[in-house]
Parts: structure tokens; sequence; C-alpha cells
């Protein structure tokens, strides 16, 4: 058994913090002392490292609450739509990172702010030895591996939506040909 002084060193929260749990359902104690103390068993302990871990992933209080106490929400389908929130918030933050390299017009920024434009990027292809019939194969292959990632990718380049639609269809035509091909 832990006190919450214990419980609190071994966790790095603040006491106030358990007792907020404790208030809002997410970790009470499973022992109270006739003086009101709180006492954390190992069931208890297991608990908060699950909050622990929901909490360094990003999860909010609240959907860490519904993660523990309600069975009839799938934890996989919470789970999921937390990473397609991250995914889409990544994604909102490279647009605006792009956007604000290309309001400030400062090239020494773009190394600071550790975003790469497709210029550089062709740059590491080419100085690495592809030539441009390897740099369209590259396409290709991350466009039939990882579709999503692979249009990620191309807008953290601050590369123009037209012109991934155009690379992205460029890549599918030359795959599915490539397919046909085979067969």
């Amino acid at each position: 058994m832990l006190t919450i002084g214990q419980m609190c060193k071994r966790f790095g929260l603040s006491r106030s913090t358990l007792i907020y749990y404790d208030k809002h359902g997410v970790l009470a104690p499973s022992v109270r002392s006739d003086a009101n103390y709180r006492y954390y068993n190992d069931a208890d302990i297991q608990r908060m490292e699950q909050i622990q871990l929901y909490k360094d992933a990003g999860l909010p209080l609240e959907e860490i609450k519904i993660l523990l106490t309600e069975s009839t929400v799938p934890s996989t389908q919470l789970l999921e739509q937390h990473l397609a929130n991250l995914n889409n918030r990544i994604n909102q933050l490279r647009v605006q990172q792009q956007q604000l390299l290309q309001l400030l017009g400062n090239p020494t920024l773009r190394k600071q702010s550790r975003a790469m434009g497709k210029a550089q990027w062709v740059n590491i292809l080419s100085a690495s030895g592809m030539s441009e019939q390897d740099m369209r194969q590259w396409h290709v292959e991350f466009e039939r591996s990882l579709p999503e990632a692979h249009h990620d990718f191309l807008e953290s380049l601050g590369i123009s939506k037209e012109e991934i639609a155009s690379i992205r269809l460029n890549a599918q035509t030359h795959w599915r040909s490539s397919a046909t091909e085979c067969d």
C-alpha cells in the first residue's frame, strides 16, 4: 500500500492531481483510514500506470476515464479515433509551418524549423545518386505502400495541392500500369 505522498513521488504527480482524479472517478484509493487518509493498493498502482500511459499518448482525462470504466466502448475504437485526430492535427501543423515559412521568406528559418522544402528533398535524392526515373519509382512505391503518408509527406514539403494531386496520380497510374503488365 502506498500513501498519497508515496503515490505522488512514484508517478511525479502533485497531491492535488491525485485528489482531482479521485473526485472525478478516474482513480479512487482502495482504502481510506479512519482519519480519511488515502491508501493505494497494487491494483490502484496498476491503474495509475495505465492512466500515465494514456496521458503520455496525449489522451484527455475524460477519454481515459471512458477507457478505464466503460466496457461498452471498445478501447481500440477510441484509440484509433484519437490517432486519426492526432494525424489530422499534425498535418494541420505542417501546413501552418510551411505557410509561416513562406510568409517570413527567410531561408535560414527553414533549417531552424526542421522543415524541408521540395528543393531540399530533390537535392538530397539527387546527391544520393537517384535519377529522375528513380525518384518517380520512389513516389510509386510510397503511393502504393502508404498513400495517406505519401500525401502527408508531400504536403510537409510545402507542395501545392495541384502538384500533390499530379504526383500522386502519376504514381498511381504508373503503379497500376506496371501491375497490369505483370498479369
